[in-house]
């Protein structure tokens, strides 16, 4: 299973190479961002300071991504203390 929100966000700027070149880093770094931390991913989290110009290139592209979508996706099965 891949780690949300950032699978969501890579599959609607249709892959990793895309997303790579708006943040202007590396498809590998973009690809760890949906593995999970135990294998050297961030989990799923979309580090805060490519929010920007990640939420820029979706204007600017007509892609469906707004602030709200790189929240991080709770586990239904989770207990929140």
């Amino acid at each position: 299973m891949r780690c949300e929100p950032a699978n969501t966000i890579i599959t609607k700027f249709k892959g990793l190479k895309p997303l790579a070149e708006v943040t202007d880093v590396s498809v590998h770094t973009v690809m760890r961002w949906r593995m999970p931390k135990e294998k050297g991913g961030t989990g799923g989290v979309v580090p805060h300071w490519h929010i920007p110009a990640i939420l820029a290139a979706a204007r600017e592209r007509d892609i469906d991504v707004g602030p709200l979508d790189f929240a991080p996706v709770i586990d239904a099965g989770s207990e929140v203390a």
